[in-house]
C-alpha cells in the first residue's frame, strides 16, 4: 500500500522570497489511511523570529537556538519522506517552504503536493471558512495539540485528508480517491467537480 506524507511548517514569515525561514517541520506519514510513523523537529536556520510569530506559536529565538541546523534537520526530512506524495493545508505556503529549505541543502524537491484547503472549496463550500481549524471542528474530526505548532496542525491535516477521502467514497462513490484522483480534482473549477466525480464514481 502506498505511502502519502502530511507536512506543516512553521516559519517566520509567509515568503522565502523575502528571507523568511522555516522553524519547524512535521510530517505525519500514512499508510491506507493509518498512521504509521512521525517526524518533528525545530530548526535553526540563523535568523530572528518576530515577536508576533512567537505570540502565534510559541517558537521562541531561545528554542531555535538550541535546535539542529536547518540544513540537518531538512535532510532528515528528505529522507522521511522519500517518495511518497505531499499533502498540506493550503499547500501553496508549505510548498514554498519545502522547496526552498531544501534548495538550501542542496536536495531536490519533487513530490507532488495536494492541498486539503483546495479540495475542503471544492467538497465543503457549505463550512463557515476553509482555516484548518475551522474544518476540523466542522466535521467534529479531534484536536490533537496546539494549534499552530507543526506538528499538532500536520495531524489534524491527516484527520482532514482522511474525512475528505471517506466522503468521496460515500458520498460520490469513487472506488478509489488516490492521490492522481485528488491533484486532478483541487485543480478543477467548481462547476467540473461534479463532472469530474461522476467519472470515477464506481459501478
Amino acid at each position: 500500500m502506498k505511502l502519502t506524507a502530511v507536512i506543516d511548517f512553521e516559519t517566520t514569515g509567509i515568503s522565502p522570497g523575502c528571507g523568511d525561514r522555516a522553524t519547524e517541520v512535521a510530517i505525519v506519514l500514512l499508510e491506507g489511511g493509518r498512521v504509521v510513523d512521525r517526524f518533528q523537529s525545530l530548526m535553526n536556520a540563523g535568523v530572528r523570529i518576530p515577536s508576533f510569530i512567537t505570540q502565534l506559536t510559541g517558537i521562541t529565538n531561545a528554542m531555535v537556538a538550541g535546535a539542529p541546523d536547518a540544513a540537518q534537520v531538512m535532510t532528515q526530512a528528505s529522507r522521511f519522506v522519500g517518495d511518497a506524495p505531499l499533502v498540506a493545508h493550503n499547500a501553496a505556503f508549505d510548498r514554498k517552504f519545502w522547496q526552498a529549505e531544501l534548495d538550501r541543502a542542496g536536495l531536490a524537491a519533487p513530490q507532488p503536493f495536494i492541498c486539503t484547503l483546495l479540495l475542503s472549496r471544492r467538497l465543503y463550500p457549505q463550512a463557515p471558512n476553509h482555516k484548518l481549524g475551522s474544518l476540523v471542528d466542522f466535521h467534529g474530526l479531534p484536536r490533537t495539540g496546539q494549534a499552530h505548532r507543526a506538528l499538532a496542525d500536520a495531524e489534524m491535516a491527516a484527520e482532514l485528508l482522511g474525512q475528505i477521502q471517506h466522503d468521496l467514497r460515500t458520498r460520490h462513490r469513487v472506488a478509489q480517491p488516490d492521490h492522481a484522483l485528488l491533484m486532478a480534482l483541487q485543480r478543477c473549477a467548481k462547476l467540473a467537480v461534479g463532472a469530474l466525480m461522476a467519472r470515477h464514481a464506481s459501478a
